[in-house]
């Protein structure tokens, strides 16, 4: 029904995004599936736009593990009018909570016939899903995120890495302190669960490993914590909690949030064709990229903390090839080689 009306929506949502970079959106169906080849859409798409959907668990109760998952998929049937590449749910969010006597071992196998539900989510709507669940392995009891791809398919599972003193006497197990990141068609994400944001071990890890965007799932919602990840660590970071979530661009910046009027949901597009560098000395080439890629390229300065970020608008062009073109460095890149460079001189010094 909205065929005739899709070209202009489109063209409104598009030129929208390119002032916010990303936006949440309340439409119907604004673009095409995942996947999808049209050709009207390919001429304005960003080259990397990723829809992200992540659920909020506030004011959501059940009796029983079985009708919370009934409630989440019904919540989910709501999301697919944006056609998410990736979902996010809340930590344990089967349960309102774990109470002590609880058989966990019972809990994990009943977890694993209800995930069965979520899978067949994945697969029908073609879409990345992060399921937070116990998980029984070797008769050790994680709290943990299970990930499947779109066909349905396990990916695997992120194992929170630390336990606060309740999960401990629970009886729950802390995850390996090296966890993996998973590997997308849109690009590398990773995971992180409630009170692991105490410790920068993790997040830092998923960095080293490519991750452009980091799930953060919990019971308690963050606050600024939030956006100090995504800065620090120049990616994308998507909370899923019990009672406000949110999507973090790259800069720390709240892009999209749950509130009073979108409760428990929101979709929104990220842009991953974009990068971190050190304002100076990149500054210097600012004017040139800009006179041979105009409306190709938006390139945002964060003067007071002298931070730039250089975005592809076109799917012909991609940031790695703009760094090389005017010998530009990340900002990491930056930052290791001046690390290097102070310690050569310091071990001179100490010659």
């Amino acid at each position: 029904m909205f065929k005739s009306k899709s070209i202009s929506r489109r063209s409104f949502i598009e030129k929208a995004a390119l002032t916010t970079g990303i936006t949440a959106l309340g439409i119907d169906n604004a673009f095409g599936k995942p996947g999808e080849s049209h050709e009207s859409q390919s001429q304005t798409k960003s080259p990397r736009e990723v829809w992200i959907a992540t659920v909020a668990q506030q004011g959501m109760t059940a009796d029983t593990p079985e009708k919370m998952v009934e409630s989440i998929l019904a919540l989910l049937d709501k999301s697919t009018v944006y056609h998410p590449d990736i979902i996010c749910l809340p930590e344990m969010f089967m349960y309102n909570y774990l109470s002590p006597g609880m058989d966990l071992p019972k809990e994990a196998a009943r977890s694993d016939e209800l995930l069965k539900r979520l899978m067949a989510f994945a697969r029908t709507n073609n879409c990345y899903l992060i399921c937070p669940t116990l998980v029984n392995e070797n008769g050790k009891i994680y709290n943990a995120a299970v990930v499947f791809d779109r066909q349905g398919n396990r990916m695997g599972a992120y194992r929170k890495m630390y336990l606060p003193d309740d999960e401990i006497a629970l009886g729950l197990t802390p995850g390996p302190l090296q966890q993996p990141v998973f590997k997308a068609d849109f690009g590398i994400f990773g995971i992180q669960i409630c009170y692991d944001i105490n410790w920068n071990q993790g997040w830092k890890s998923l960095r080293q490993q490519g991750a452009e965007i980091v799930f953060w799932t919990s019971a308690f919602a963050g606050g600024q914590m939030i956006n100090t990840m995504a800065w620090q660590n120049k990616y994308v970071v998507v909370s899923s909690t019990r009672e406000i979530s949110k999507i973090c661009d790259i800069s720390g910046e709240t892009m999209a949030q749950t509130g009073a009027f979108d409760k428990n949901l929101i979709a929104a597009p990220v842009n991953l064709e974009k990068t971190f560098i050190h304002s100076w000395p990149a500054s210097q080439r600012f004017d040139e990229i800009r006179a041979k890629y105009g409306r190709k390229v938006r390139i945002t300065n964060y003067n007071e903390e002298q931070w730039s970020i250089i975005e592809s608008l076109s799917p012909d062009l991609r940031v790695k090839d703009i760094l090389t073109e005017f010998k530009l460095r990340t900002f990491e890149k930056q930052m290791d080689d001046s690390e290097r460079a102070n310690n050569n001189l310091r071990n001179l010094t100490l010659k």
